[in-house]
């Protein structure tokens, strides 16, 4: 397993598990940046700034986890992308409405760009919309 593949596997689970940016600094160049044409993430371009987020979903969505589907190294162009699932129930107070009591089980990738051995930059793919609506948020 290449050294990239480990890394975007450690930051992976450190981000997915919200350990915030505390968590998964140690995985990411200090200036990473981040983009993703979702509306809840509208505003957020950093990493540290995503890594916060996803943080502060699984206060509200406390039964958040994830399942891999694939994750894929691309030596040549020095970055590494893993589809995933999120699936988790709005119970926790915070989000944008109070507690729904609603479920999603949404699709996501995340393309992770390495520069020097760390993630420099992450785009998320997302269709929030879809996790929105089963959450009873839209």
């Amino acid at each position: 397993m290449s050294d990239i593949t480990k890394t975007a596997q450690a930051f992976f689970d450190a981000c997915e598990t919200g350990q915030g940016w505390a968590g998964c600094a140690g995985f990411c160049t200090p200036d990473a940046s981040f983009t993703a044409q979702s509306e809840p993430l509208v505003g957020i371009t950093t990493l540290a700034d995503y890594a916060n987020w996803m943080q502060g979903l699984l206060g509200f969505i406390p039964d958040g986890r994830y399942t891999v589907k694939s994750f894929a190294t691309d030596e040549a162009r020095q970055n590494v992308c893993a589809y995933g699932v999120f699936q988790g129930t709005h119970t926790g107070e915070g989000g944008p409405l109070p507690p729904t009591g609603k479920s999603t089980a949404t699709d996501y990738v995340y393309v992770m760009q390495f520069t020097g051995g760390k993630i420099s930059h992450m785009t998320k793919i997302w269709n929030a919309p879809w996790a929105m609506k089963e959450l009873g948020w839209a």
